[in-house]
Parts: C-alpha cells; sequence; structure tokens
C-alpha cells in the first residue's frame, strides 16, 4: 500500500514547446554570431528534441546533451558546482554528469518539466541562448 499519490502532475513537455525552444534558441545564437547545438530534454533526462547548427562544433552535441540531463536530474543550472565534487560526480557516473555552464532546468511554478543544454560557445554565450529557450515558453527564470 502507498501513502503518497498515484499519479505525476508535474508539467509535460510537448513538442510544440521543444520546438518553439529551438527556434528561439537559434535565433539568439544567430543574433549574437554563434552557432550553437541545443538539446531539450523531459524531465527524465530523455532528448525530445535537439539540433546542431551550421557552423556549431559537432562534438559539442554530445556536452549539451550532458548539460540538458544534469539540469533536469539536479533541477539546477550546470557549472556551480565546487571543481573537486564535479571531477568526482563525472567520474562517478561516467561523465554523464557535467558542470559545463549552459544546462538549465525548464521549470513552470517551480516543477522541472525538463530541460535544456547548449553548446559550442563560451560559457556566457551558451547561458544567454539558454535563457532565450526557456523565455519562448514562459519558463520560471533560473537564478
Amino acid at each position: 500500500m502507498t501513502d503518497g499519490p498515484l499519479f505525476d502532475t508535474r508539467p509535460v513537455l510537448t513538442h510544440a514547446a521543444a520546438l518553439s525552444m529551438l527556434e528561439n534558441g537559434a535565433a539568439k545564437a544567430t543574433e549574437i554570431g554563434q552557432p550553437q547545438c541545443l538539446v531539450v530534454v523531459d524531465a527524465s533526462g530523455e532528448v525530445v528534441a535537439s539540433l546542431r547548427m551550421s557552423g556549431a562544433k559537432y562534438l559539442s552535441l554530445i556536452s549539451a546533451t550532458a548539460k540538458a540531463r544534469t539540469a533536469a536530474s539536479t533541477g539546477a543550472a550546470t557549472g556551480g558546482m565546487p571543481d573537486e565534487f564535479a571531477a568526482k560526480l563525472a567520474a562517478a557516473t561516467g561523465n554523464a554528469v557535467t558542470n559545463l555552464p549552459g544546462g538549465m532546468p525548464v521549470k513552470l511554478d517551480g516543477q522541472i518539466a525538463g530541460a535544456v543544454g547548449v553548446g559550442s560557445g563560451s560559457g556566457e554565450q551558451d547561458i544567454a541562448v539558454a535563457t532565450a529557450m526557456l523565455a519562448s515558453v514562459g519558463a520560471d527564470e533560473i537564478a
């Protein structure tokens, strides 16, 4: 017998939301002149949509995916872990968790619906594009 709820009531990302985030992110990346790899994952970390813009570094798609999955798993933006802890966590998870900046959770009214990950630019550029992706769906601002 369970004492908890039987159904999950978290918001769920639709493909329309994912496409909107990719479009807004690509527009921001074009505006700042830095082609990017953009990834959207659901709350469980599964990829819903991704885009490697023309000119983006192809290996950055791997790091962008890790950033999105890390943000979905932790519920926080990537890039803020102490270096020693981040290295140990990366080793313990087979590099599935990363501390590189550019991953942000998609939260709606404080509930995680998924996350985005951006890679191929500087950390500041990746964060700017990720922030634009979140804004396209009215997600909570990430501090």
